[in-house]
């Protein structure tokens, strides 16, 4: 059945016909690797789902598109190809692509720079990139079409999408990832990248019928994604076609068990219940909802062996009850075993805490009568982390001066996230209940209901306690810094012996 067509046209045929042959054909020939498609139970292949949708764009049979799929799950890959398959069938086309952060949109536009780029593309389709068109993120092609990205936020002066007064597919503009996850909790960011589309991007296009896409996880229930669902016509329907692909179905069938099999996913919802909603099954859940559970708190009748202990220090300004106020929490190390047997994870018991509200002048002495009481435990603390901020760089200074207590300066900045994105970053290791506390000490309920009003849009009134506990996560089970020393020293003396073993082998061999 070739209908009279021959050796390369067929193939050609096939594969301007075929989008998902044209992307198998090509990943493999850019890659090495084999193209799988998934095979989920009970629905079909999300990429085959995909791959129709971008195909009605293609045909005109869509005009507002939105896709809602996990992260890692080849979505790129698919929009990628299909820029470069849509200039195989119509070259003159028109494309603005879009991210969160212009250089990741740029590295996403010389993919498809390079799938053009290679000799089997020119050679099947007389399609080639300008070579006087150098940049990665803005170049043309030889029939005079068009590749453009840019990052959410930036300027799109004297760019377009699409062809004003075709009868067909003429380009689009695509949004792959409109916001950064570390960032989306943030109002005023949030904010920004909605009043960018609307102020600036969707008003890129060359004509009316020029489609715009939108691919990408449910981060937040106010962003991006979440607002266009809600936009109608004037008869009240939906002017967004969705295609919304949860990781996991009503039967708990897997939509991609190659990548995440149905009891890896289980095990996601388990101990990141917030990412889990959003980023996985396209709920996220409400932005006032709490990011810790009480229950998730262990309180343990008998204290575990502790190797070594810390201080953390959240501070505030003032002494006024409607402020944050200034926490010491004092902190012990141990490892975690299950009925005798050593987990190889580390857990975090908080042997006390302290919320009080003073002036800046009193701090030094609060934190020396906290420091005293601690100093009488079994296990001494040699580090106190504490934020590196107005008071709290007062009170590093001055404690500097301490014998035998080393002070660690804990420093927020933009890149290291928003509050609410630290407090994410944290969430897994509080469900996993590798935060315990003594049952019955007076701070145990303080401490575990506190925290379980932490709200994801920043709704609790107070944060000082879930701060101070949030700095030891990071310091001690994140990064790493506060493990206890002779831990260090196994992993030195472990190296040396490797690679003392591979002397001797060596002179053995000589």
């Amino acid at each position: 059945m070739n209908h009279g067509l021959q050796g390369t046209d067929l193939s050609k045929a096939h594969l301007l016909g075929s989008f998902m042959t044209f992307t198998r054909t090509f990943f493999e020939l850019r890659t090495g690797r084999e193209f799988q498609i998934s095979n989920p139970i009970g629905r079909e292949s999300h990429f085959i789902t995909i791959a129709k949708a971008l195909k009605r764009v293609f045909n005109g049979e869509c005009k507002r598109l939105i896709i809602n799929v996990p992260p890692r799950y080849g979505k790129s890959e698919l929009m990628l190809n299909f820029v470069a398959w849509s200039l195989a069938n119509y070259p003159d086309s028109n494309f603005i692509y879009t991210s969160y952060a212009q250089s990741l949109a740029a590295l996403q536009t010389q993919t498809i720079r390079d799938i053009m780029s290679m000799s089997y593309y020119k050679a099947m389709f007389g399609v080639e990139v300008d070579p006087d068109a150098k940049a990665r993120d803005d170049f043309r092609t030889n029939y005079g079409g068009r590749v453009f990205a840019a990052g959410a936020g930036g300027p799109i002066t004297g760019r377009g999408a699409g062809i004003k007064g075709v009868n067909r597919f003429g380009g689009c503009i695509i949004i792959d990832d409109a916001h950064k996850p570390e960032e989306v909790s943030s109002d005023t960011i949030r904010e920004k990248v909605n009043e960018w589309f609307y102020n600036t991007l969707q008003s890129r296009t060359n004509d009316n019928t020029t489609p715009i896409i939108a691919i990408g996880q449910m981060l937040h229930e106010d962003d991006l994604l979440a607002n266009l669902r809600k936009v109608v016509d004037d008869n009240g329907k939906p002017i967004w076609e969705v295609i919304c692909l949860p990781a996991l179905d009503g039967a708990y069938n897997a939509l991609y068990p190659e990548m995440h099999t149905k009891e890896a996913l289980i095990e996601m919802k388990r101990i990141s219940p917030y990412v889990f909603a959003s980023q996985y099954q396209q709920n996220p859940l409400p932005a006032g909802g709490g990011i810790f559970q009480k229950d998730w708190f262990v309180e343990l009748d008998t204290e575990p062996k502790i190797l070594s202990t810390f201080i953390t220090v959240d501070t505030a300004e003032t002494d006024k009850t409607y402020n944050d106020a200034t926490v010491f929490s004092f902190w012990g190390i141990y490892k975690i075993d299950f009925r005798g047997i050593d987990s190889g994870l580390y857990g975090l018991h908080w042997l006390d805490c302290k919320e009080i509200r003073v002036e800046p002048k009193d701090l030094e002495n609060e934190f020396y009568d906290f420091y005293t009481t601690c100093m009488r435990y079994k296990v001494r603390p040699s580090t106190a982390a504490i934020e590196k901020k107005s008071t709290g760089v007062t009170l590093c200074s001055s404690l500097s001066k301490v014998p035998g207590l080393r002070i660690l300066d804990v420093e927020r900045t933009k890149a290291g996230g928003s509050k609410t994105a630290r407090f994410l970053e944290c969430q897994p290791y509080v469900a996993a209940k590798r935060i315990t506390l003594p049952k019955g000490a007076r701070h145990a309920e303080m401490c575990s209901l506190h925290c379980s009003k932490i709200t994801a849009n920043d709704t609790h009134r107070h944060d000082d306690i879930a701060d101070t506990m949030q700095t030891a996560i990071q310091c001690a089970l994140i990064e790493g810094t506060l493990l206890p020393v002779e831990n260090r020293q196994d992993e030195v003396m472990d190296a040396l012996v490797t690679q003392m073993n591979q002397i001797s082998y060596l002179r053995q061999r000589i």
